[in-house]
This record gives structure tokens, sequence and C-alpha cells, in this order.
């Protein structure tokens, strides 16, 4: 009996046209990442578990899907450790590798790996898909694209400014406008923690904080007031909550709130760098925001913090996201090395386009000229214009049966395939080819050289 056709759970086939419109986003974005300077690198889909484990938190960690260990590898083990059933003792004897689960510690790696042919700063994107045991749903899957670019080696500001920038100009590149780039900064939470004397609560702090559009203030102040942070805590930073305005003035109500925490300050001078930088460098598309609750990847970010949101319009989770760290090689044993990093989220990024309709209508035309078959002799003819025009880097061809003409237009008209050419025997006899637009209808004869010059435009 055959076995039933299927993919697992948060993976994806794509079409033609799907893949046309993903290449349309990578090609946006890979352009840019060449033009600010960042160099491709690629690094194995599967990693040793040692170095992805213990590197994204207990959840993170249970995300991770790991590779059993090849041949018998059961026969290896103790039987004490077998029929103790105990998965985490287990999964660590049968299983020496993992699918990466990000980009960025597989860079970390890389980086201390080959720190001696490096030469810092080390400008660095990569391309390549990631693997998580999530829960699928909309815009969320097992496997994806990630798309990201890293700066290494340098603490200048200047490559936040230049990140802020890069978003800005691939979105405007994509059309999409109504962009929001959220920032915020590491040092501003670890001083909202210190001027209310919890800053043992960090964690908490910030991970109840973050939770605020869903949640809501009092949604955030029951989760804190649960975690021990005590009633005067929160009265000291009451402001947060209503924080608005444009980004200078949340950083002046900001300043005064952490006037008494020295890291806090710290984290108002680098908001303000950045914030000069792109008064004399103003964005094209992109709006740039402070989000004091902004807390992602608080385990290894240091001071910038960026989150990317959609068209307000549309309802979708972060588009892209990064921030500064400061010693994330450190864990591969390569201390002091400051970075900063940015990734754009395709899959999502795709969902948004597609839902605004910002796709290009060219993309569906993979080919731009199918040659009618009318025969053997006719097919061959044709076949002379087919090569001619394909090393002119015109994308044509034949179709591949002397099938009925309605067959053959059909096919042409499904594939969105803009011109067709008919050469029978008459044209044959003339050396000409009947070239029709299936756009307008419109019929014109072309010799070889007005049909190639006529499509090379």
């Amino acid at each position: 009996m055959a076995s039933k056709a299927s993919i697992p759970k948060g993976t994806r086939d794509f079409s033609p046209l799907e893949v046309s419109r993903r290449h349309y986003i990578i090609s946006a974005i890979e352009k840019h990442f060449k033009t600010f300077g960042f160099q491709p690198i690629e690094t194995p889909t599967f990693e040793n578990s040692e170095t992805l484990m213990g590197k994204y938190g207990d959840e993170g960690d249970r995300l991770i899907f790991k590779i059993l260990n090849s041949g018998d590898f059961l026969r290896k083990l103790n039987s004490e450790v077998y029929k103790s059933q105990d998965s985490l003792k287990l999964s660590t004897l049968i299983s020496e590798k993992a699918l990466k689960y990000d980009l960025t510690v597989p860079f970390a790696r890389y980086v201390v790996q080959h720190q001696n042919e490096i030469d810092f700063p080390f400008k660095r994107y990569q391309i390549q898909s990631v693997f998580r045991a999530d829960r699928p749903q909309k815009g969320r899957f097992r496997e994806f694209l990630q798309c990201d670019a890293d700066v290494i080696g340098s603490d200048s500001l200047w490559q936040e400014v230049e990140f802020i920038q890069l978003y800005d100009v691939v979105f405007s590149s994509l059309g999409l406008e109504g962009v929001t780039i959220k920032m915020n900064n590491r040092k501003i939470l670890s001083g909202l923690a210190e001027v209310i004397e919890e800053s043992d609560k960090l964690i908490d702090f910030t991970v109840a904080l973050d939770k605020l559009d869903k949640i809501g203030e009092e949604g955030v102040k029951k989760e804190m007031l649960d975690k021990g942070i005590s009633e005067n805590a929160l009265k000291n930073i009451q402001p947060i909550f209503s924080l608005e305005g444009d980004f200078s003035t949340k950083i002046k109500l900001l300043k005064s709130l952490l006037s008494n925490s020295e890291v806090g300050q710290k984290g108002i001078q680098e908001l303000e760098f950045i914030e000069k930088a792109l008064q004399s460098l103003p964005l094209k598309m992109a709006k740039l925001d402070l989000d004091v609750t902004l807390a992602r990847g608080l385990n290894y970010y240091t001071g910038a913090i960026f989150e990317i949101s959609a068209p307000e319009k549309v309802k979708m989770g972060s588009i892209g996201g990064g921030g500064r760290y400061d010693d994330l090689t450190g864990i591969f044993g390569l201390k002091k090395m400051s970075g900063v990093g940015v990734s754009f989220g395709l899959d999502r990024i795709y969902l948004v386009l597609e839902e605004l309709g910002l796709f290009p209508k060219a993309i569906e035309e993979s080919t731009k000229v199918l040659f009618i078959n009318f025969g053997e002799e006719e097919a061959l003819y044709a076949l002379k214009a087919v090569n001619a025009l394909r090393t002119s880097s015109v994308a044509a061809e034949l179709y591949p049966d002397a099938a009925k003409m309605k067959k053959q237009m059909t096919y042409a008209d499904k594939r969105n395939i803009p011109y067709v050419v008919l050469a029978g025997s008459t044209e044959m006899e003339s050396e000409v080819y009947n070239f029709k637009d299936m756009n307008s209808g419109e019929q014109e004869s072309f010799n070889l050289e007005e049909l190639i010059n006529k499509l090379s435009n």
C-alpha cells in the first residue's frame, strides 16, 4: 500500500510563484547587505549539541531539534541510565548533534574558530534556514529562513545608526510604508530596576514589562507584584506606563526618571547619540520609536535592542529585530568581543507584502516568450530562435508537444507568459516569426534579429 504523501508540521512546500516572491525579498535584503559592506558566510545546517545547548535559556533548549547518533546507539548505553528514563540524561548520550536554532550562536562559534583568519571589525551577513520545535501558527514555522547581519569587534554606536538605516532602506526598496523600528536599551531597563531598588529582579521586571501591549498595565503590575516587586517600586516607575510622544520627548522623561542611575544615564546617552545622528540622516519610510517595554533577547543583549513592527493595518508579529551584545563570543572562550546585529524575518515580511499586494506583477513571469509547437520541422526552426534568445539572456521555451493550439495558448496564459511566437511552414519559408502579445492580442512578424531586439528591451 502506498504511503500517504505528507510533510512534517511547521514545514512547507513552495510553489514556483512563492519561490520567486521569496527570492525577490531575499535579493532586496542581500543587495543592501552588500552595499553596507557586509560579507557572506555560511555555517553547517547542524552543529555539535554542546555548541547550542545552554545558550538560549531553558525554553530555547526545549525547542532545539536533536539528531540521533547513527548506528545502534542504544547498545552503547549503560543499562542503569536506560532504565532511569531520564530524558535529559539520555538525550546527551544518544544525540551529539542538533539542527541550528538560530544563526547568532553558530556565528559566534565561527568567529572564535576562525579568529586568526578574520579582519576585525568583521561585518558578516548570513541567509540560511534554522529549525525550532515550536508550535506552528501564522507566521511561525519549524523551519524558516533567517537573514542576519552582524558587526563584531567594534563598540562604536555608528553601527547602531547604520543598522537603523539598513532596515529603512530595505523596507523602502520593498515599498513597505508604515514600518516602525522600535528601539530600547538594556541599560535603560537595568536603570529602571536600579531606581526602584529591584536590580536582583531585573529579569522578572523586564519579562513582565515586555507584556504591556498584551495584558495591559494592570496585568503587568499584577505579574510584578506576584514576583515580589513592591507596591512602592511600582509607584516610582508609574510614568513609564503612560510614556508618550516622539523619540526626543520620551528621552527627556526617561532622563528625569533615571537621574539617580549611572547605568540608566549611560543608556540615555547612547540613545541621544543615535537620535542626533539620525536628525542629520533622516529615514526614508520607516519611523523610529523609543519603546521602554522592549526587552527581547535580554539574556545576551547589553545595549541597543531593536524590534521591527509591520504597518498597523497588518496584524502581524515582529518582522525583524536585533541588538548589541558585549560578550557573545565569550561563551566559546573569546572575551571582550563586542558586537551588534539584526535579523530580517523573511516569512513574515512575505505575508505582509502579500496582504498589502506589494509584490510586483513581473515576479509572476518566469518565461518571457513561448514558441508554439506545430510539428518536428517547425519545432527545430523554433529552437534555433529559442537558443539565440537564451544567448541574449531572454527566458524562452518551446512547448514540448505538437498539441492543439488552444491547449498551448492556455498553457501560456496560465503560466503568465506575456508573449508567444507562432512559426509554421509559411513563416519558415519567409524566415520570419509571428509574434503575439498575450495582453493586447496584437501580432507582428519579425526576422530573428528583430525578434531578439524586441524581446531584449
